[in-house]
């Protein structure tokens, strides 16, 4: 799965989302997603992140090696 895929497989999941993808390690298999969502807003950060994780159930089974997550509230 491209990083691109996975920005928007994450905000049709989340809609009105921002996502920026990172690839700290320049190997297209460790990536960090940092997603900020007003539906974030009163939910703990367990929550946040399950969220994300909801939106890419398929792909982190077999496609995405590892995803570090940051979650912010707008």
């Amino acid at each position: 799965m491209t990083i691109p895929e996975i920005q928007k497989k994450i905000e049709e999941g989340l809609p009105g989302c921002k996502v920026e993808i990172l690839d700290p390690y320049r190997d297209g298999v460790h990536i960090k997603a940092v997603v900020t969502y007003n539906g974030f807003n009163g939910k703990g950060l367990i929550e946040q992140h399950r969220m994300v994780y909801a939106t890419l159930k398929e792909e982190l089974k077999e496609e995405i090696h590892a995803l570090a997550l940051e979650t912010r509230s707008e």
